[in-house]
């Protein structure tokens, strides 16, 4: 069984933008990038609402992508009424590309030209099609993936949330393994470094961070003409406990849950980037038959205790009683706050003055301990907000969960003045 070992997570508006219309989740074991369209606010307003409607988690972990293509399609729902409603948002859309670790797959639903990869034993894989016309022309053989890089016609999608009132959702699973290492991105960064350079970057940076902080600079480095959003995971082998008569113990998961209750994912092979499985076989090993030897002890003659050993003895247990009661009591009150940090959020900014939505509170400990993360990042900059709307929005109040997410979805949505 294997679960999530670590991941990371990070977004940059690039070079040539003022703006950043990506969105992301994070909530293991589900994983979400959404890639806006549609100019102003409304790109970024429309994936938003795509990442929102994971929020919640999925209702059946037995089914995922029935899951997975279901909030898809509320999305999709959601987003065109609003386009609808609203002038200033007409037209708008967004891709989305979300992966879900199960007990053994990861299962992924997917519109648009963001996309979703697999670095496994040195090899990347892509798992994800492309809904653009170059791609279509590359899969109906009238473009060459070389003449697709340069096509003056590369950026556009033939498929995206919004602009219709349905929508047609690819979902695929893929058999995981320990080890593995996923990729979600927008076309931001594929668009700006080729597949090699993505695996030989990936393969160059033993942590997370280091990885994608290479990914997303590399993406600049090379122009940055769009929006550079990516996350990344990482899984692991959870060691099975025995309970000691030679039976398997009920075995827990150590991955980070955000959202409500998931599991995560095990594995034998991902699928390549045209979906098909290949499943790797496992030499079944026969148990030896073993004898058990019961060793024989030498007797020794046993020894009564005086008073006074009884009475030190008595003495060491009242102080071990203790110390357990103290241990006890930390425990619950550690426990309790740590929980009581996962309840509060608040508002600030990241390093790049984009208004972002923490979780915890906006503390640090000795040694750089933060009691807080990043939950979400707008693309609204907080240069953008009037002085004195921007000391009560960013003023680090507690909030709850839902009035945090208000507050920011009515200053993307233009609600809120901001001048």
């Amino acid at each position: 069984m294997l679960r999530v070992a670590e991941h990371w997570s990070g977004t940059d508006t690039g070079r040539q933008r003022r703006a950043n219309e990506d969105s992301l989740l994070v909530r293991s074991p589900l994983f979400v990038v959404a890639d806006g369209m549609g100019g102003a606010q409304a790109g970024e307003v429309a994936s938003r609402v795509a990442v929102d409607a994971f929020r919640g988690g999925i209702e059946d972990p037995a089914d995922p992508e029935r899951s997975l293509a279901a909030h898809v399609r509320e999305a999709n729902a959601h987003i065109n009424e609003l386009s609808h409603r609203r002038p200033e948002h007409a037209g708008m859309g967004t891709t989305i590309t979300v992966a879900y670790v199960g007990e053994e797959d990861v299962s992924v639903a997917h519109v648009g030209d963001s996309r979703a990869y697999c670095l496994r034993d040195g090899e990347l894989s892509r798992l994800t099609d492309d809904h653009s016309l170059v791609d279509e022309l590359i899969r109906q053989g009238k473009l060459t993936p070389q003449e697709a890089e340069e096509h003056p016609q590369r950026s556009v999608i033939t498929r995206a949330l919004g602009p219709e009132a349905s929508v047609e959702v690819d979902t695929r699973t893929f058999r995981a393994r320990a080890g593995d290492v996923y990729l979600l991105c927008s076309d931001g960064l594929t668009t700006m470094v080729g597949e090699e350079q993505l695996a030989a970057l990936l393969l160059g940076h033993s942590s997370l961070r280091d990885a994608g902080e290479a990914l997303i600079a590399s993406a600049n480095r090379a122009g940055g003409r769009d929006n550079i959003t990516v996350v990344l995971w990482r899984l692991e082998q959870i060691p099975a406990r025995t309970d000691g008569k030679g039976g398997s113990a009920e075995q827990t998961t150590g991955a980070e849950q955000l959202g409500p209750p998931g599991q995560a994912g095990r594995a034998e092979q991902a699928g390549q980037a045209d979906g098909h499985v290949t499943t790797t076989g496992l030499e079944e090993v026969a148990p030896v038959a073993s004898h058990a030897v019961t060793p024989r002890v030498p007797r020794r003659a046993a020894r009564r205790p005086g008073p006074d050993r009884q009475s030190r003895a008595r003495r060491r247990m009242r102080r071990m009683g203790a110390l357990v009661a103290v241990l006890a009591i930390l425990g619950v009150l550690g426990a309790g706050a740590w929980l009581a940090l996962q309840s509060v959020y608040f508002i600030g900014t990241d390093q790049r003055g984009l208004v972002t939505i923490f979780r915890g509170v906006p503390y640090e400990l000795p040694g750089g301990v933060k009691l807080y993360s990043a939950d979400y990042t707008s693309g609204v900059s907080a240069s953008t907000i009037a002085p004195a709307r921007r000391q009560t929005l960013l003023d680090h109040s507690l909030r709850s969960e839902a009035d945090a997410a208000d507050l920011v979805r009515k200053l993307e949505l233009g609600e809120l003045s901001e001048r």
